[in-house]
């Protein structure tokens, strides 16, 4: 299983990721995160994360234009999409991006789960639901709705190492985590270290 750490806006959070090596990090460049990032950050911190690391932008109903901007300038290796993004939308920015996709779902009920396995996109992302927020919740939902997927998928809300087992059992293809790596709203490096040795184990 692999394991991606969400929301860098700090040299330092560069430093500790490069020390522990996970699969995945993520850039947020949605305006109403806490952990926004600007372009122009997320491209100085690009230059000092290790080549073994892949770099996620998350966006959030954003403009297909400046989604290619980003992607164009090497600063992502991956998009996720965690907003309302149609299909068509989705296949238009496979069109102009050629990028590996990654849809966020945000999981009510068990047919939802069903109905998103369609999607076009490489990767879902499972995440708790919240009508006044897009993400970034820390809220766990209930992983027993989880049936038999057909795509590789994250799973991401609130996820601690007691949880790491029962996420590889279902067959989570990578579990994503933020404000449980972090203390007092900053990514922690003990925390990291720890999810991150945590996951390696399965």
């Amino acid at each position: 299983m692999k394991i991606k750490i969400c929301g860098l806006t700090r040299e330092v959070d560069i430093e500790y990721v490069n020390e522990y090596n996970p699969d995945y990090i993520g850039f947020i460049f949605y305006k109403l995160s806490r952990r926004l990032i600007t372009k122009e950050k997320a491209k100085v911190l690009k230059t000092s994360l290790s080549r073994s690391i892949k770099a996620v932008g998350v966006f959030v109903n954003e403009d297909i234009n400046v989604i290619r901007d980003i992607w164009e300038a090497d600063i992502i290796d991956l998009i996720q999409l965690h907003g309302d993004e149609t299909e068509e939308y989705i296949i238009r920015l496979k069109e102009i991006t050629k990028a590996p996709i990654i849809k966020a779902i945000r999981v009510r009920d068990k047919e939802q789960i069903k109905i998103s396995s369609k999607t076009c996109a490489d990767f879902l992302l499972f995440d708790s639901y919240n009508k006044n927020m897009y993400g970034g919740t820390g809220e766990k939902f209930n992983w027993e709705i989880i049936d038999e997927i057909n795509k590789p998928f994250f799973l991401a809300g609130g996820i601690g190492l007691e949880d790491i087992k029962q996420a590889k059992a279902l067959g989570a293809y990578a579990i994503d985590v933020s404000s449980s790596v972090e203390t007092d709203g900053v990514k922690d490096r003990d925390k990291i270290k720890d999810i991150i040795n945590g996951v390696r184990k399965y």
